[in-house]
């Protein structure tokens, strides 16, 4: 882009990238987020009870709602408090089924063959949480919380194309134990096995583009498996307006983007995320959040690699509606509520980027997504729920 200097420093070095590859902002004013009222009462009434556990990682008293609304940037546990924020973010508190969402690959990098798994798409990604819950009963701890210890619970399946892996899928659970990893299992249809994976696998690509499971949502890792540090507060660009739902496809940097979409100046904390050494063996050395103060959601995180050099971007554009497509007749609520509608995830040093749309633009369920309306309960997410869905044909 010709003007690509003017914004240099008004985003991460991840996003300049796309943008001097191609990737157009069409620049307007801020305007407001604002949360759920049932998250908002929910914060007001337990935050003041929450504390980071003796070690400084864990978090005590939490019940539900955002754990520490008022922070001091001097404060020396201030990156940690702002990772529990995102841990516990406004946009799905209780249930989310994001369905039939797509991904395309884009590979930029010159005399490469195209990908022959250009085009996925997925029947669900869902996710139920056991605590935090703030509209959906049971409220505001599902009791199965203290008995089994897990914090939440979120599925990918069942994989729609390419016909090669039609029917695969992943299942995730994360527990309050900071000492317990999570537990996963995936399933092939083509030999029936369900197989449990490694932790391990959360760090690196999962062959969709530069996406891996830690990045699904902005920053997924285990909060208390990484070390923080405050990098400091500023006003960058980032897309939480989008105009355009079904997200469109930029034309300007091979397809690997949205563009041109509504981006404004946001007032953004900066946290830089470091595996702790002989916790996590990741293939990132670092990742650098950056977090809208207003959404508790990251519009981006750039990785580096473990010589230091800028790795991945993960790039979120969102939308604050009543509804997550104007032409909705069911996923309608009472108040306006953030949606992700496309994310793309780059590899800046091979130039291959993965979009993803959601709503998706080839797809027959136009809502996409459905948050907090109980859409999902603790059953969906039982590997034998994940075979029979493979087993039926989708759904």
């Amino acid at each position: 882009m010709r003007n690509a200097s003017k914004v240099r420093d008004l985003v991460s070095p991840g996003v300049y990238y796309k943008v001097t590859h191609g990737m157009g902002l069409k620049i307007v004013p801020t305007s407001q987020l604002d949360w759920p009222p049932p998250y908002k009462e929910a914060t007001e009434k337990y935050s003041q009870q929450v504390v980071l556990s003796r070690d400084h990682r864990s978090l005590l008293g939490y019940v539900a709602g955002l754990p520490f609304p008022f922070l001091d940037p001097n404060d020396p546990d201030v990156a940690t408090k702002i990772e529990w924020n995102l841990t516990f973010h406004p946009l799905l508190s209780d249930d989310y089924d994001l369905r039939y969402y797509e991904c395309h690959i884009e590979n930029t990098t010159p005399n490469e063959a195209p990908d022959p798994y250009a085009y996925t798409s997925f029947g669900h990604y869902a996710g139920y949480s056991l605590v935090g819950r703030t509209e959906v009963e049971p409220l505001p701890v599902d009791p199965d919380f203290k008995t089994s210890g897990r914090v939440w619970l979120s599925a990918i399946y069942p994989e729609l194309s390419p016909a090669e892996l039609r029917g695969t899928g992943i299942i995730r659970y994360r527990y309050a134990d900071e000492l317990r990893g999570d537990d996963q299992w995936s399933y092939n249809p083509k030999n029936r096995r369900v197989r449990r994976l490694n932790e391990s696998l959360n760090t690196t690509a999962t062959g969709y583009g530069a996406w891996n499971p830690d990045h699904y949502a902005g920053f997924n890792a285990k909060p208390e498996t990484y070390d923080y540090k405050f990098l400091g507060e500023r006003q960058l660009l980032a897309s939480v307006h989008s105009e355009h739902v079904p997200a469109i496809t930029c034309q300007t940097d091979g397809g690997a983007s949205s563009c041109p979409e509504d981006w404004e100046l946001r007032h953004v904390y900066i946290v830089e995320a470091t595996p702790r050494a002989g916790i996590v063996d990741a293939l990132q050395s670092k990742n650098v959040l950056y977090v809208d103060t207003e959404a508790w959601f990251t519009p981006y995180v750039d990785t580096y690699d473990r010589r230091g050099e800028l790795f991945q971007n993960y790039l979120f554009w969102s939308t604050f509606r009543d509804r997550p497509v104007p032409d909705a007749r069911v996923a309608i609520y009472p108040f306006k509520r953030q949606f992700i509608v496309a994310a793309a995830s780059t590899d800046v040093q091979s130039g291959a980027s993965s979009v993803c749309y959601l709503p998706g633009q080839e797809t027959p369920e136009r809502e996409t997504w459905y948050i907090n309306m109980g859409s999902v309960d603790k059953n969906f997410f039982t590997t034998q729920a994940m075979r029979n869905a493979a087993d039926a044909g989708g759904f």
